[in-house]
């Protein structure tokens, strides 16, 4: 299987605040990608974001594998009309110290809106439980802007707007909250002017960096196989729409990183 790497020797290190890897996309190659990843493109941690009750075990288990890599453990919006959160398993998994939020978690109205209110119970339970447990969230938001907002704003949760893709005027309200904005891929795309115009109102210390590999490679990448080095493309976009070097962009994203999820 092909990957794509961006090699770099900086000593300024890649934060990847969501990604996959457990995808079947990665096939077997785990071992060689990580290594790769690690020595030779300067990516510093990863966070291995579950889906389902089942991968969020396997991110954990994976998280004590390989010493740079990180879990967040919970369900996705449309894994919920198949299966509830487990919250004695993800209790287990929390137990173990690398583990550092709850997702990825959220709401999905793009393919099906027959089990949105299903949706919204599992995204306020997951919430109340990742503050139970003091741990951040990583919240997913699929054409579901302002019910995801409503819910942010009664709820109150500490976390990361995971790819964000809204308006300046969704960003504008949620700078008001306690929520970080994750970019990955999408703002380099060509059909990118509303993320484009949110992102020149961020304030460059509520921003973090992020793949969701194996999906949503940057361009000129768009349609491979994405991971953590390609975050470089992200970074350089950010630091094109806001005046800084792409250095500066992946370092104060680094530091953002490491304040919210407590590293």
């Amino acid at each position: 299987m092909e990957h794509t790497f961006k090699k770099r020797a900086s000593g300024i290190k890649i934060f990847d605040t969501h990604a996959h890897y457990y995808d079947e996309k990665f096939g077997e190659d785990a071992d060689f990608i990580f290594n790769t990843l690690k020595n030779e493109c300067s990516v510093g941690r990863i966070i291995n974001c579950g889906d389902t009750n089942i991968s969020s075990k396997v991110c954990v288990n994976m998280a004590e594998k390989y010493d740079f890599l990180l879990a967040a453990v919970g369900v996705h919006p449309e894994s919920v009309n198949n299966e509830k959160p487990d919250f004695y398993l993800l209790d287990e998994l929390c137990k173990n110290k690398k583990t550092v939020a709850i997702g990825e978690i959220g709401l999905d109205y793009y393919w099906d809106k027959s089990y949105t209110e299903l949706q919204k119970e599992c995204f306020i339970s997951q919430i109340d439980f990742a503050k139970q447990k003091h741990l951040p969230v990583i919240i997913h938001s699929r054409n579901a802007a302002f019910d995801t907002l409503n819910i942010v704003k009664s709820e109150k949760p500490q976390g990361v707007w995971h790819c964000f893709s809204e308006s300046a005027e969704i960003a504008n309200e949620i700078l008001k909250t306690d929520l970080y904005f994750g970019f990955g891929g999408v703002i380099t795309f060509k059909n990118a002017k509303k993320t484009i115009e949110a992102a020149e109102k961020i304030p460059i210390e509520r921003i973090l960096l992020e793949t969701d590999a194996p999906y949503m490679s940057p361009e000129p990448f768009r349609g491979r196989i994405n991971n953590s080095s390609l975050i470089f493309f992200v970074a350089e976009k950010i630091a094109e729409i806001k005046g800084l070097t792409t250095e500066e962009v992946i370092d104060t994203a680094y530091k953002n990183a490491t304040r919210l999820f407590g590293i």
